[in-house]
């Protein structure tokens, strides 16, 4: 069953289908990378939408996911895709690990990536240069918090108006 969690979350990401990718995630989810470490369904969900809103945006040309070695506890995918803060294109490479209830919702989610060398293609001299700093790491992570809880709370609008 976790194996199928997986291949349904990431067909549905392939598709910027954030309701789906949210489904997949047990109510007292985490998730954890170098930019964020989230709690409960619908800050996980919440981040998830808020990407796929941002690739949408931002046309889905350049977008692309490639997913490989599923396993019933982990994957490694690489997303293509611009990113919106400087227009500059990004080609991550990433390795996941789950943990999975009882249902085969994702309990605990863990990706790792080179920070630096996202920093470098996203953020381009900036990232070349302070990627691989704790301070650059800590802006990025303050940034994507800051952009997170508008989201989230701009979703929360729509459905209670």
């Amino acid at each position: 069953m976790s194996r199928e969690t997986i291949e349904r979350f990431y067909k549905a990401f392939a598709e910027l289908d954030s309701k789906t990718m949210a489904a997949c995630y047990a109510q007292d989810a985490s998730f954890e990378d170098p930019v964020f470490q989230l709690r409960g369904r619908t800050h996980v969900g919440g981040m998830w939408a808020m990407l796929c809103a941002a690739v949408k945006k931002s046309g889905r040309t350049d977008w692309k996911l490639e997913v490989r070695d599923i396993t019933d506890h982990s994957a490694h995918w690489e997303p293509t895709y611009r990113f919106s803060a400087t227009g500059h294109l990004v080609h991550n490479i990433i390795d996941a690990e789950f943990d999975f209830d009882s249902q085969g919702l994702i309990r605990r989610h863990r990706d790792r990536f080179d920070f630096w060398r996202w920093a470098r293609q996203a953020l381009g001299v900036t990232g070349w240069l302070f990627g691989w700093t704790g301070w650059l790491k800590r802006k990025v992570q303050r940034t994507a918090t800051r952009n997170l809880a508008k989201h989230i709370q701009t979703m929360a609008g729509r459905y209670t108006t």
